[in-house]
């Protein structure tokens, strides 16, 4: 095949999608550039996701006339000359592509009016084609209208994912701008309805109850560190966590940006700290010089290189490590745990460190040498056989005797079983529900609140009464039945938070999910006495669920230890 230039509009499109994947990286390059332009508000309009009109208004010093169609240019920039100035960058953008690369696959429109000019000027683009520049009457600023994305090209159309997706992309993306630049004053609407308003006071504690919530705002631990490198924001202590990473956010010099070293190190402070599979909340400005920091490493800005990023590193674990130390000193254990009703926090005894090592011990240690370890027989198959009760461990764990030998329940995850059964068995009648005396009041992320509206039918479903109370906020006048009792704000917000934004499970696994989410929220926790007649109900229960074997998560509930593997590690076989 012979080898030919590609003509520009292809080269265009292709130059476009390194930079432009979907609505929401049209929305980060045109709020860069608003920023870049000293505007003290950005207010942005998307409409159906961001497929049929994304427009970026701002105050800042706007483009002259005699510019507008150099600016639509590929590679034309005024925040750079020369090739060095790529190492003193303190600008968001430097290359000088966004505006060409959305122009050439959408319908867009620029008007824009410096601050001295009488009147602005307009310029319309589509398809990478400029028309001509005409007067227009406009506000200081800067207003671009992007019309019909991915219209010309409709194989990149097609890979966008869900409208949902899609607008919680662009809320996540313009919040966190929000709390990078808290002096801005920040609006965004999506399909005519106000998603985040924010007042340019430079409060970022008051932008994160509109991300988080207020609850969490609360609790989220301030981090300083005032050094050659700087380090600023806000982490969640210990005992508020994510089942995933999202929700964790760095700022390089004001620029967004993902790096799996700067969470490692994010992780490392929490070393300890956190339970296995679990992730703070985060959110980290980072400033250093320019010089030290390479932002021209990825097409879409999102990745940098530093120079010494064993100090950047370092810088970040130091600092997370002091809030934590600061806000969440070690707490003291006094009395035995076992005299409290409640317990928080639980010291354990060295002797069952000493219990576990000896099970871990060849046979031979325990006075039976020469007898190969015999590996722990799996559980027996089918149903779980009638038990004989003997007590309660560590006010977590039953202890029960059954058929061959010991039985080990974890109370949380057998309990969370019995709910999840009896209320699949209750949802072909009617989930029994609870009317609150006083409707709770819950504020959700945006994210959350699209996720809880979408489901909205469902949770009726299950017993919950919920209703729209104001943006991002819902009123709960019920809760299912065995919810009472409980937090219904925080009953909610268990249900909705750990969704992932781009699944799209059939009908029947979400509400399999919201089940089990409601039934670990009302199961019994580990530190909580239960009392005999209490324990004795639950093995009962346990032993007719058809699954008794897992808690809805795939958690096991019980762990059996055989008389044989009993026998052997008390010496009393081997030696016949």
């Amino acid at each position: 095949m012979a080898i030919r230039i590609l003509a520009d509009d292809v080269a265009s499109q292709i130059a476009a999608g390194e930079v432009v994947e979907r609505p929401a990286s049209v929305v980060k390059e045109l709020v860069e550039n608003a920023l870049d332009a000293d505007a003290t508000t950005i207010a942005i309009r998307v409409e159906q996701a961001g497929r049929k009109i994304i427009e970026i208004a701002d105050d800042g010093t706007g483009i002259p006339p005699v510019e507008l169609p150099l600016a639509v240019t590929r590679h034309a920039t005024s925040k750079l000359r020369t090739a060095e100035d790529l190492f003193h960058i303190r600008s968001l953008g430097f290359r000088g592509e966004a505006l060409a690369s959305i122009g050439s696959v959408a319908r867009m429109t620029v008007i824009s009016r410096e601050q001295n000019a009488e009147l602005g000027a307009r310029m319309s683009i589509e398809g990478g084609q400029g028309g001509q520049v005409t007067s227009a009457g406009i506000p200081i600023g800067t207003v671009i209208r992007v019309e019909d994305l991915f219209y010309n090209v409709p194989a990149r159309l097609k890979f966008l994912k869900s409208d949902m997706t899609e607008r919680n992309q662009v809320n996540n993306l313009v919040m966190r701008y929000a709390l990078a630049y808290p002096r801005v004053r920040f609006e965004l609407q999506q399909d005519g309805k106000t998603v985040l308003r924010t007042a340019g006071n430079n409060n970022r504690r008051e932008i994160l109850a509109q991300f988080y919530g207020v609850d969490v705002a609360r609790q989220m631990l301030e981090v300083t560190l005032e050094e050659d490198i700087q380090v600023s924001g806000f982490i969640s202590p210990v005992a508020l966590t994510r089942s995933n990473r999202r929700e964790i956010t760095f700022f390089i010099n004001g620029r967004w940006v993902q790096d799996a070293a700067l969470i490692s190190a994010l992780m490392q402070a929490y070393h300890t700290l956190l339970m296995v599979g679990r992730y703070p909340l985060a959110v980290l400005f980072i400033q250093l010089e320019p010089e030290e920091v390479d932002v021209n490493v990825h097409p879409a800005k999102a990745e940098v290189r530093f120079r010494s990023p064993d100090q950047v590193f370092s810088a970040v674990q130091r600092a997370v490590k002091r809030a934590l130390l600061a806000y969440s000193p070690v707490p003291n254990v006094s009395t035995p745990y076992w005299n409290a009703p409640v317990y928080q926090q639980r010291a354990v005894d060295p002797a069952w460190d000493m219990a576990a090592d000896l099970l871990a011990k060849p046979a031979q240690e325990s006075g039976t040498e020469g007898v190969p370890p015999v590996p722990q027989p799996a559980l027996p198959s089918g149903q779980v056989p009638l038990l004989r009760l003997v007590g309660q461990v560590g006010a977590a764990y039953l202890v029960a005797e059954g058929p061959g030998g010991l039985y080990l329940i974890d109370q949380h995850a057998a309990h969370e079983r019995v709910l999840f059964e009896k209320m699949i068995r209750q949802h072909q009648q009617k989930i029994p529900s609870q009317t609150l005396l006083e409707p709770a009041l819950i504020v959700l992320p945006p994210q959350s609140a699209q996720l809880l509206e979408q489901q909205a039918d469902i949770l009726t479903d299950y017993g919950f009464d919920i209703e729209p109370f104001g943006p991002n906020t819902f009123r709960v006048r019920a809760v299912p039945a065995i919810l009472a009792g409980t937090d219904p704000a925080a009953a909610v917000r268990v249900v909705v938070e750990d969704f992932e934004e781009d699944e799209t499970p059939l009908a029947n696994e979400i509400e399999a999910r919201i089940i089990a989410r409601v039934c670990k929220r009302a199961a019994v926790k580990a530190g909580q006495v239960l009392t005999t007649d209490e324990q004795q109900a639950l093995l009962q229960d346990l032993e007719s669920c058809q699954s008794p074997r897992t808690c809805p998560h795939g958690r096991p509930t019980m762990i059996h230890l055989s008389v044989d593997l009993l026998e052997r590690q008390f010496g009393r076989r081997g030696s016949r």
